[in-house]
């Protein structure tokens, strides 16, 4: 199942970078479907593939431990770092 998703959003990145290359290929003759080839291509990547990456990614981690929160604050506080002081 998580390779059928990667695979899926690998073909939409392909197809939204394929359309956006074809918008500035073609800029010169049509302009108009230039601008809509482009912009489609926008549309895939951050409206379908970024959101499907990051829904199939983030699949069973807790958004608490990414979260700058006042107990993650203090945790990082605590620790010392090993680098020397002229680092």
């Amino acid at each position: 199942m998580r390779t059928l998703i990667r695979i899926l959003i690998l073909l939409i990145v392909l197809a939204s970078l394929g359309s956006i290359a074809y918008g500035f290929m073609t800029f010169e003759a049509n302009e108009t479907r230039a601008n809509q080839c482009i912009g489609f291509g926008v549309v895939g990547l951050f409206l379908l593939a970024m959101p499907l990456f990051l829904i199939s990614e983030s699949r069973g981690k807790k958004l608490g431990d990414y979260m700058l929160t006042e107990e993650n604050i203090r945790k990082m506080r605590g620790k010392k770092s090993n680098t020397s002081e002229n680092q």
